[in-house]
């Protein structure tokens, strides 16, 4: 088993929490609320209502359990690979075969909803508290929300939309480490060192950055419904159930609403990605090193 790649994705995975919550707070409040269609508008009401803090709402929770799942993320896409790997009789210095990388990371996508799914819905659930400051919010932290959640929806109130987060994870990250291999390869064999058993840092950056925006790009709609099922009940709008959310969504606000957030989504994946690739490649090397 490589367990490098589990402590190097967990890693990796705090550091890209840390470095993108802010956007991710601006995305979840457009694809939520009707009020906030803009990127700019978003920003302005959140600033002028809420002050910065508005922006990490919610934090500690994804911060607190994202080392679990990105450890889930990174760990199943690379014990999935050795072992198709295994399975076409190749050898380890054979490269791998496109679509071994692509069905490992969808694997690696879907392992983590268990872990993420309930840690995901108090995140988007405080996100989109914006009370104003004299009122007393729904929610008083992360560890109160996941309680009353379970308390006034059941537990299986934590995993609402878990059907769409797998819809949205699975394809996103089968393309992110297709993208993320695929740019490397490349660029190692433009640069005349296809031998070459680790990618450069400067490919590691571009490539990690490119695969997040790749990855998002397939994602968003799925993150759109997943968000708008998380919040059914809490934000005035009621969904019944995944179909229900898609046709609501879709026939109240054309087929772009299932895009909402995009932008927001590519211009966070980039650095957010480009950070997450090089402190995994940065750890996965030191860990192996040092075996």
């Amino acid at each position: 088993m490589h367990l490098a790649d589990f402590v190097a994705g967990s890693v990796g995975g705090a550091f890209g929490v840390a470095v993108g919550y802010p956007l991710d707070t601006v995305k979840v409040r457009m694809q939520t609320q009707a009020r906030d269609t803009g990127v700019w508008e978003c920003v302005r009401r959140t600033c002028r209502t809420e002050g910065v803090s508005g922006f990490y709402r919610g934090m500690s929770m994804p911060l607190s359990t994202v080392s679990i799942s990105s450890s889930l993320v990174f760990g199943t896409y690379r014990n999935v690979l050795h072992l198709l790997h295994e399975l076409r009789h190749r050898s380890a210095a054979d490269p791998h075969h496109k679509a071994d990388i692509f069905l490992s990371g969808f694997a690696g996508g879907v392992a983590q909803v268990l872990v993420m799914s309930p840690a995901d819905m108090v995140k988007v659930r405080l996100q989109c508290q914006s009370d104003p400051p004299d009122s007393r919010p729904r929610y008083r932290g992360p560890l109160h929300c996941l309680l009353r959640i379970a308390r006034d929806e059941g537990l299986l109130g934590l995993y609402k939309g878990s059907a769409a987060l797998a819809l949205r994870d699975g394809p996103s990250f089968a393309t992110y480490f297709l993208t993320y291999t695929s740019i490397c390869d490349l660029l190692r064999s433009a640069d005349g060192r296809q031998t070459a058993v680790v990618p450069g840092w400067t490919v590691v950056l571009l490539a990690g950055g490119v695969s997040g925006m790749c990855g998002w790009a397939v994602g968003t709609p799925m993150d759109v419904i997943k968000a708008r099922l998380q919040v059914s009940g809490v934000s005035g709008r009621r969904y019944r159930g995944f179909f229900h959310c898609v046709s609501h969504s879709v026939r109240s606000e054309g087929l772009a609403v299932l895009f909402r957030g995009l932008t927001v989504n590519c211009i966070r994946a980039f650095p957010v990605n480009m950070s997450v690739f090089a402190m995994y490649e940065l750890v996965v090397r030191f860990l192996r090193s040092a075996s």
